[in-house]
């Protein structure tokens, strides 16, 4: 019988990115409510942008949370209302 040699070239970086790109993921399927600035960061938009033309429209706004001047949307709705109102451009 011959000896059978196996090397396994891993590289780390690539193993981690998408490790975290999984974790990422997972944690966005479980996140319940969002902020301006969760919602800055999912959406790469910048928070101005998103005041000017995402939050102040009527359908946001009939799902946004207030307490305190502190805002939350539901992120599955806030998801569907993003994307209805990028489809309208």
């Amino acid at each position: 019988m011959i000896p059978a040699n196996i090397e396994v070239n891993l590289d780390k970086q690539a193993i981690r990115q998408y490790i975290e790109k999984r974790l990422d993921e997972e944690i966005r399927n479980t996140l319940w409510l969002i902020d301006l600035d969760k919602m800055t960061e999912l959406t790469c938009m910048s928070k101005r942008w998103l005041e000017d033309v995402i939050v102040c429209d009527m359908r946001m706004r009939a799902i946004e949370m207030k307490k305190s001047r502190k805002r939350w949307w539901p992120y599955r709705q806030a998801f569907e209302v993003i994307t209805e109102i990028m489809s309208e451009w």
